[in-house]
């Protein structure tokens, strides 16, 4: 064989050989099992509640996490809360007030990781405010799978926002400012 020829076949062969190189993946949510959740302080207690997700785009490079991005819309409208006349209330022009804006958006452009963690930075549009937040994130794959696993995610977020930021003043003599996320986010990656 010529040696031109054999150097050639030798480079293919160690190229099919190589990893590729990682690129940044796309996820779609999967509705069930996900969940955006919140509490507030109110009075003695607190608020829960959840708030539906409407459109969740998704981009994660494990290898690279500043090459990642997320963009989420929020059901501002359809958000209940564990106490029937909170829900109202969370919806009126005092907090929310839907009937004008009746979506939240998230934008998370800044991905970093921290060991296991990550944090996920960027800008959160409230009752038509924009204003930043930065959510502690951790990856989870389902047990039993090999550490390289990607199709099937969750994805646990989790920080804290001041509704005042916001323009959500109403009911304060009640209702706490900080209200705290808790993001349960079930990813199906998308070819």
């Amino acid at each position: 064989m010529r040696p031109l020829l054999r150097t050639f076949l030798i480079l293919v062969a160690a190229g099919f050989a190589l990893p590729a190189l990682a690129a940044p993946l796309s996820y779609r949510l999967e509705a069930d099992g996900s969940r955006v959740g919140f509490e507030v302080g109110f009075n003695a207690g607190s608020i829960q509640g959840t708030f539906p997700v409407t459109a969740a785009d998704l981009t994660l490079d494990f290898e690279r996490a500043a090459n990642s991005r997320a963009h989420v819309v929020l059901d501002a409208s359809g958000a209940s809360a564990n106490i029937p006349f909170a829900t109202q209330a969370m919806k009126s022009d005092g907090v929310l007030a839907t009937h004008s804006f009746p979506a939240i958006t998230f934008e998370g452009r800044d991905f970093r990781r921290d060991g296991d963690a990550a944090t996920v930075s960027g800008m959160i549009t409230i009752r038509g405010q924009t204003r930043p937040l930065t959510l502690t994130a951790r990856v989870f794959r389902p047990q039993g799978t090999d550490p390289g696993y990607r199709d099937r995610l969750a994805v646990q977020l989790t920080g804290t926002v001041r509704r005042s930021d916001f323009g959500a003043t109403g009911f304060a003599d009640m209702v706490g400012d900080e209200v705290h996320l808790k993001i349960l986010a079930r990813l199906v990656r998308t070819p």
